[in-house]
């Protein structure tokens, strides 16, 4: 019986997939691991070709890559939270506030506990969240946009009140450890693992200065050498997510009911609670985002998530709702994360010129469709662009703290033009409408 259900429902998404041509219903073919691996080969040549050109070491260094690695991890997690949700067909844009609970649990009782406790604790606070999301959504069925609204709002609330009555009291233990009303104790340290002789070697390589070589060891160096084991949960959790909800029964039937609920339901699947198990899913992953953040910086602090979590719904419209391209997606966003907090001016001015190269082949491709309007507008910011990198050595400190929110705009502008939804996103649903 679980068979034909769920062979019926397998037919019930690829014929969703059928309105628009290709592999993967998106109108675009399927890319094979052997063309990842020429563009990634291609994306390091290119970026060992920069960085020989501006003379910018951090656009391939190790510390760069280092705390990328670290940025993303936050903003995929968030992402990953939103891809859960979202391929149940509910909106999950309550994020930020998933993780300002995280951050808050975290902080909360890591500091008393140590900092394996503080990622559980994360876990629970952004499920809290997640549930909350979802009695308003699936149970009563709140607008998804107003729900999510309200979660960011009254989570907000909830961690400034608590911590101004849990850590900022007045002779509290929480007080006499350095805790105040805008922050926790610290938290000791998270463990990490380097990689023996490997990390040293890939070092020792990366000082030669090699073109493409030593550029390729201070890139691979970064996911070998000091990095915490949250991360590596991080990676496993991305890994899980793409076996979970594309080769497993209990996935096909989550993503069915973000494509069809009404076919899924008469198929006896339970809409309901696949539609709960992957809001509460996606609020637990939210939550570890943000012990994540309480974690890597010691201890809790407000306003710590600083916009993440909508960063992290970019990285999962960027992504297509798909892990792989959340991950790169994250990935993106971390290195200009981590730029903006390594004062990294001289590395955004590096990637104006990347920035007007990409605007000038967008003018090639949207001249080639037709599209001459889209092309000209293109060309002109790309001449401008060249212009700005050629007339100046490095941008403004304004300009580098808002890089990763400019980078945000960018990639959702141009991401909105390959997007494939799932088909009842964010619509009502009601047990037995179909009938």
């Amino acid at each position: 019986m679980s068979t034909n259900i769920t062979a019926r429902l397998q037919g019930s998404l690829s014929g969703a997939g059928k309105d628009k041509p290709g592999a993967d219903g998106s109108g675009r073919r399927r890319l094979t691991y052997p063309v990842v691996l020429l563009l990634v080969a291609g994306g390091l040549v290119f970026l060992s070709a920069l960085r020989a050109i501006t003379d910018v070491d951090d656009l391939t260094s190790y510390g760069q890559y280092s705390a990328a690695l670290g940025w993303a991890v936050p903003i995929g997690l968030a992402g990953l939270g939103g891809l859960w949700a979202e391929r149940a067909g509910v909106i999950n844009i309550g994020l930020e506030g998933m993780m300002m609970l995280g951050t808050f649990a975290a902080g909360w009782i890591g500091w008393q506990h140590g900092p394996w406790a503080a990622v559980a604790a994360g876990i629970l606070g952004g499920a809290l969240g997640g549930l909350v999301h979802a009695v308003a959504t699936v149970t009563f069925g709140v607008d998804h946009i107003v729900s999510g609204v309200a979660v960011n709002i009254l989570a907000l609330g909830m961690v400034q009140f608590l911590a101004k009555l849990w850590f900022g009291a007045p002779g509290s233990d929480a007080a006499s450890q350095g805790g105040n009303d805008k922050q926790s104790p610290p938290i000791d340290d998270m463990p990490t693992f380097t990689v023996p002789g490997l990390a040293d070697w890939l070092a020792s390589v990366e000082k030669h200065e090699w073109f493409l070589v030593s550029d390729t060891a201070g890139i691979l160096r970064a996911a070998c050498d000091n990095v915490s084991w949250v991360t590596l949960l991080a990676v496993l959790l991305f890994v899980g997510t793409y076996v979970v909800l594309w080769r497993t029964a209990f996935g096909l039937r989550l993503r069915s009911c973000g494509e069809s609920p009404v076919a899924a339901e008469s198929l006896g699947v339970n809409v309901y609670t696949y539609k709960y198990a992957a809001v509460v899913v996606s609020g637990a992953l939210a939550g570890l985002g943000g012990a994540f953040l309480a974690v890597y910086v010691h201890h809790y602090q407000e306003n710590q998530t600083g916009g993440r979590g909508y960063v992290g719904l970019a990285t999962m419209i960027f992504g297509n709702w798909r892990p792989g391209g959340v991950a790169m997606g994250a990935g993106l966003f971390g290195f200009m994360d981590g730029s903006q907090l390594r004062g990294g001016g001289p590395t955004i001015h590096a990637l104006l010129l990347v920035a007007a190269l990409l605007l000038a082949g967008y003018a090639v491709w949207k001249f080639r469709g037709g599209n001459r309007t889209a092309a000209a507008v293109a060309l002109v910011v790309a001449v401008l662009t060249a212009t700005w990198y050629a007339l100046t050595d490095t941008v403004p400190l304004e300009l580098v703290e808002a890089s990763p929110y400019l980078t945000t705009l960018l990639v959702l502008s141009l991401a909105a033009q390959r997007l494939r939804t799932p088909k009842t996103i964010g619509k009502p649903y009601r047990r037995g409408q179909g009938a």
